[in-house]
């Protein structure tokens, strides 16, 4: 057996994928790899210009609030604008992806937006985020305009968009893709029995006796 192949996505500019990342390395056992992708180039994104009532915005936002609240994180504050254009985020992130910083970018950056109430559309508050991860701005604005980078970051929406991700965030586990309010906890249930199977199966494997050689 192998270790299950396991992805989280996320977009910077969803304050869902925000609740879900700062939750993600405590409930998400094993290796899983942090996937940036463009949430609006997936099939079925939220992509909170829906609310055209004032009403209707006020019972998202008092929603998402609340699930704030119930995890125990800093009062939900939220930039402005919003929605606001994630790209250059998401480039950032991409390039952070490829020095092994997506995480700890990722989390300083949903942080500047939904704690701070920083609207990552302005390059500055990009910047703050990866100053806070050892990420150099001159590089980070440099690889962000990259060709490779934008093929990357387009590549991976494209795999995930195939892989059944049709909204952000989304946990992937080997075939089997999670969203929504309970993606996460159900990710992490299914997470936990594939790798309970694995270390059990590899320590039957480790138990299992030699073949006697055969007698010469």
């Amino acid at each position: 057996m192998t270790v299950p192949d396991a992805a989280f996505y996320f977009d910077l500019a969803s304050p869902l994928a925000y609740l879900a990342a700062e939750q993600a390395l405590h409930v998400l056992s094993g290796p899983v790899e942090w996937q940036p992708v463009l949430a609006r180039e997936l099939s079925n994104t939220e992509s909170f210009e829906a609310h055209r009532r004032r009403t209707e915005e006020e019972i998202f936002r008092s929603e998402i609030e609340r699930r704030a609240q119930a995890l125990g994180l800093q009062p939900l504050r939220w930039p402005s604008p919003f929605p606001f254009d994630s790209t250059l985020a998401m480039r950032a992130a991409t390039y952070a992806k490829s020095i092994g910083r997506t995480v700890s970018f990722a989390q300083a950056a949903f942080r500047q937006a939904f704690a701070g109430g920083r609207s990552l559309a302005e390059p500055d508050n990009v910047l703050i985020a990866a100053a806070a991860c050892e990420m150099h701005p001159t590089a980070v604005l440099q690889c962000a305009e990259l060709r490779s980078v934008h093929e990357q970051l387009a590549a991976a929406t494209t795999q995930a968009a195939r892989a059944g991700v049709s909204d952000v965030p989304a946990v992937r586990i080997d075939a089997s893709v999670f969203a929504g309010e309970h993606g996460l906890a159900e990710a992490a249930a299914y997470l936990r029995r594939a790798t309970f199977a694995y270390t059990s199966g590899a320590r039957r494997s480790s138990a299992t006796p030699p073949p006697t050689p055969p007698s010469t």
